[in-house]
């Protein structure tokens, strides 16, 4: 995949989703347009992982005081 950002990456993949959606095409090309989106889907799900595990939210601990907590972890409390 080429120096694709996030955005357009999700923006072509609903794209396809809308192109298989109406049913129009034909299999190989539906199967091609699934693949591709395959490939998009795993890319905006690393690229969404790779930015949640940069996020550091400020939580109130115990004591009032502010804490710096992963995303991850604040999100199974």
């Amino acid at each position: 995949m080429s120096k694709k950002t996030f955005e357009q990456a999700l923006a072509k993949l609903e794209q396809l989703v809308a192109e298989l959606e109406r049913g129009n095409l034909a299999l190989d090309l539906s199967l091609k347009k699934f693949d591709e989106g395959v490939q998009l889907a795993a890319f905006c799900g690393q690229k969404l992982a790779e930015a949640s595990s940069r996020v550091d939210l400020l939580l109130r601990d115990e004591g009032g005081g502010l804490a710096a907590v992963s995303f991850s972890a604040a999100d199974r409390n």
